[in-house]
């Protein structure tokens, strides 16, 4: 997004809303784009570029939730998805 246009953005948004929208109930957290990371194991950069939360009762469920997601929209847009799990002893 940093060499969008103006109307590139607007549109951008306008996707993530949509899709907020509709998954709303879902999300616990939206998150927030994040920018110059490093991939501490191998050095360079991290290719991750925001986060969110979001509850599902299973990861089938969770990619289901993704359906349409605004990254799928863009070009070599790509969604990791993870599990939390808990600490051990905590």
């Amino acid at each position: 997004m940093a060499k969008a246009t103006p109307d590139q953005m607007k549109q951008g948004m306008n996707l993530w809303m949509e899709w907020k929208n509709a998954k709303d109930k879902s999300i616990l957290d939206l998150g927030t784009p994040v920018g110059n990371g490093v991939h501490l194991k191998k050095g360079g950069s991290s290719p991750v570029v925001g986060d969110s939360i979001i509850q599902a009762p299973s990861m089938d469920a969770a990619k289901k939730i993704l359906d349409n997601h605004p990254h799928f929209h863009t070009q070599g847009g790509s969604i990791e998805v993870f599990e939390f799990l808990p600490m051990p002893g905590m």
